[in-house]
């Protein structure tokens, strides 16, 4: 039986991945400290035997006994209003974690994914977006502090594979979203649809002809699997090339949810992306995977799930 740890696995992704990972017959061990993760993502799964949680902050040494093949890094908070709220916490996670959980990785002989992000590229100059573009990203900013986090974990994990033979990959994940999102989160899709569902004005950042390519959850997880299990290192797009704005996005959720909310506009964040679309020539060449989930049939699905989240707050 292969064994996987997942860093931040209690998390809207982690928790997705935890199980993926059990169907695919993988004893799961779930490390989070539950700063933005949460019990309630994964409480279904404690009474599967191959699954286990431990409560830890992963910048500290890990150490977990018995074979281990595979270390899923996802430990990070991953919102702007989680990082902006916890800058020093976002930076220790994307530097000190990144190089525990590669510390791990090496002794156990392993295989590491890291879930690194679209932001690496920041405010692009150049659209779509591809691998080799180096970004535009500002340091100093208010976003810097996750986007130079994930920036600086990339160039950890490719040290590690060039420097000590370490089999990484490097998955740079766009806009994603699912069941298992915070009604806080304050990302576009929950926060218009947790507005919507209340009946409240929907946010809309800007003008809203800002863009965004949204996927939902299970296909990116299967991007990631695939990913995990072939032999591309450098880092490689895992997201839906289908652009949208953002206002787009804001009318279509007022439709799915059939709510009566009207759409307000509010000043742009700084260092907002402008434009947000992956090219995935590579994980469609490389991996043979593109995303298959309609938008509005997994927006419906992701309604549902916040319908059930609000009703019990």
């Amino acid at each position: 039986m292969k064994t996987s740890i997942i860093t931040g696995g209690a998390g809207f992704l982690g928790s997705h991945l935890c199980e993926r990972l059990l169907n695919e017959g993988h004893r799961v061990v779930c490390l989070d400290n539950l700063v933005t993760g949460s019990i309630t993502n994964i409480e279904h799964l404690f009474t599967n035997s191959k699954f286990s949680f431990i409560q830890y902050d992963v910048t500290n040494f890990i150490h977990i006994p018995g074979d281990v093949h595979y270390v899923w890094h996802f430990a990070s908070p991953a919102s702007p209003i989680d990082y902006l709220k916890l800058p020093i916490q976002t930076l220790k996670v994307g530097s000190l974690g990144t190089h525990k959980a590669l510390g791990f990785t090496k002794a156990k002989n392993a295989r590491f994914l890291l879930a690194s992000t679209s932001e690496c590229y920041g405010d692009p100059e150049e659209h779509p977006q591809v691998e080799e573009y180096w970004g535009n990203v500002n340091p100093v900013g208010p976003r810097g502090v996750y986007d130079e986090a994930k920036r600086f974990a990339e160039a950890m994990t490719i040290a590690y594979h060039r420097y000590h033979g370490v089999q990484t990959r490097i998955s740079r994940i766009f806009n994603t979203y699912g069941e298992h999102m915070r009604v806080e989160d304050g990302r576009a899709i929950p926060s218009f649809i947790s507005q919507a569902l209340n009946g409240d004005d929907v946010t809309v950042f800007g003008d809203g002809s800002q863009t965004r390519s949204v996927c939902y959850v299970s296909d990116l997880i299967d991007g990631i699997y695939k990913l995990m299990m072939s032999d591309y290192v450098m880092p490689m797009n895992i997201g839906n090339p289908k652009e949208l704005t953002i206002l787009q996005l804001a009318k279509e959720i007022i439709e799915l949810t059939h709510s009566k909310s009207k759409i307000i506009f509010k000043e742009l964040p700084v260092d907002d992306p402008k434009i947000r679309q992956p090219d995935i020539t590579k994980a469609k060449n490389i991996l043979s995977w593109e995303p298959t989930v309609n938008r509005k049939e997994g927006l419906r699905k992701t309604i549902e799930y916040f319908k059930l989240k609000i009703g019990s707050v």
